[in-house]
């Protein structure tokens, strides 16, 4: 599918990320680049901060800068209602089922598609009650052949998948829609955040973590959805889709737009398969949905190691798009130096770091500062992402570096201690002060790392089953950062036009 420029209308809300590092230079995006305008960009550029898309150059313009994640589109407001019907999978759970047609409404037809379920007459009851239309599945093939059966018997030219453990604001439809005039957009997906308990039962511990840290939870920053960057997939608990990018990807082993094989992660492989067919799909944590989250342990951990399982099939499928770690060789030096308290040596390779990407700036034309806290940022990220990494799939050998008596100097014992400590302790730490979330560091810490060890173990138990290590080996990246010579090709394009 041929790139196109962003429709006229839209505005432009530049990432909170992107830094304007001069008049024609600008920083950002995910994975992060350098953008460099030309005159006639420069103007574009001065066109979009004043207002909507109005011109050509503007148009393209904005598509090269959302493209990049530099910012994000920001959809006209529409009067037309699309034409939806919402597809909900569901196997028992007739309460749920309950609550979320009951929120949904009746704004839209509703198919529900009962996928093998014990007690059909339950949910055959509860769909009859709410004027929705029943489908039924004689045996259970899971959420991804049900979503396809649901997809077989309606011809709405846009669907909306919603899971029946979901309670969606009535309006959450037409808060997406309006990303659809864009003709590239084939996916919007609105936030998944934990729905509030019921009255009177309280909520547990596992509650309260997965309230700040639920795995279908993304974030609250816009996004463009794309392998490799801060929002690499979304989840299908709930997505409103063009029906039309859905059979474009269609084939007749997948048997529908979901891969039936895949009883875990078969919506990540549908967005990666519209990424790689030229669609776009966009995050837009504007609009929120509440999911019913596990109020125990053993559901938070059990659904994070069954999500784990997902890892080795995926990445099977889509190589490129599933690696675990991305290593860049500077900051992975300079990191892998200080834990082994080779301090000359990490000054060295930071040292190294700074000036190999001032170079590069400075061959290209482009300011030089802040250089040194970009590297800075670089090796923190670096010790984050390999602290996480080894938490998951080598916790214990992190845990028997921390507690093994032997070493040859008391020196030795306790810098190694303190090493595998900070791999660690490190990334749930840092994320309990960038979230403040209502628990004490002690437990959040202790949640995020089991959450993070059962994920690993599902990652491995996939593995193991699909004889591949595909999903745990680290992907080692040469180019630190992207220089993106933007506008002469915009400059070609205005001339043209």
């Amino acid at each position: 599918m041929t790139a196109q420029p962003l429709p006229f209308g839209f505005g432009l809300e530049f990432d909170s990320d992107t830094k304007t590092l001069d008049r024609a230079t600008l920083f950002g995006g995910s994975p992060a680049r350098i953008m460099r305008l030309s005159a006639a960009g420069q103007t574009a550029l001065a066109e979009l901060r004043r207002g909507p898309v109005a011109s050509a150059a503007a148009a393209a313009l904005a598509r090269r800068l959302t493209d990049a994640g530099v910012a994000h589109p920001l959809p006209p407001p529409s009067a037309v209602a699309l034409d939806v019907t919402v597809v909900i999978p569901v196997r028992d759970r007739p309460e749920a089922l309950q609550q979320c047609l009951a929120a949904l409404g009746t704004q839209y037809p509703v198919t529900v598609v009962d996928d093998g379920s014990t007690d059909p007459a339950a949910v055959a009851e509860v769909t009859r009650r709410h004027g929705a239309t029943l489908v039924t599945r004689a045996v259970n093939g899971g959420p991804g052949a049900a979503r396809n059966t649901g997809l077989a018997y309606v011809h709405s030219e846009f669907v909306a998948f919603i899971d029946s453990d979901c309670v969606p604001d009535p309006n959450w439809v037409a808060g997406l829609s309006g990303h659809f005039a864009d003709p590239l957009v084939a996916v919007v997906a609105p936030r998944i955040v934990a729905a509030p308990v019921a009255q009177g039962s309280g909520q547990s511990l596992a509650g309260r973590f997965t309230e700040v840290n639920g795995s279908l939870d993304l974030g609250d920053r816009q996004a463009r959805v794309s392998p490799g960057t801060r929002v690499s997939y979304v989840p299908s608990a709930a997505l409103l889709v063009r029906r039309a990018a859905l059979e474009a990807v269609m084939s007749p082993s997948a048997q529908g737009a979901f891969d039936p094989v895949l009883r875990v992660g078969e919506d990540v492989d549908l967005i990666w398969r519209l990424h790689e067919a030229g669609w776009q799909i966009r995050y837009e944590p504007r609009v929120l949905i509440g999911h019913a989250e596990p109020q125990t342990w053993r559901g938070v951990l059990g659904r994070r190691m069954r999500y784990g399982t997902s890892a080795a099939p995926l990445a099977l499928r889509h190589p490129q798009a599933m690696a675990p770690l991305a290593l860049h060789p500077w900051p992975s030096l300079t990191v892998a130096a200080l834990l082994a308290r080779r301090p000359l040596l990490a000054a060295a390779a930071f040292t190294g770091s700074v000036l190999g990407l001032r170079n590069t700036l400075v061959r290209a034309g482009i300011p030089s500062r802040g250089v040194v806290a970009a590297m800075a940022g670089a090796s923190r990220q670096t010790w984050l992402g390999a602290g996480r990494y080894l938490t998951q799939f080598a916790a214990p050998l992190l845990i028997w570096a921390m507690v093994r008596p032997g070493g040859r100097t008391r020196r030795r014992r306790w810098g190694r201690r303190a090493a595998a400590a900070s791999l660690l302790l490190g990334p749930p730490a840092t994320r309990w002060r960038a979230l403040r979330p209502p628990l004490d560091p002690v437990r959040f810490c202790a949640g995020q790392l089991a959450d993070d060890i059962s994920y690993g173990a599902g990652v491995w138990a996939g593995s193991l089953r699909q004889h591949s290590v595909q999903a745990i080996r680290p992907d080692i990246r040469w180019q630190p950062l992207r220089i993106d010579p933007l506008l002469e090709k915009l400059q070609s394009r205005r001339q043209r036009t």
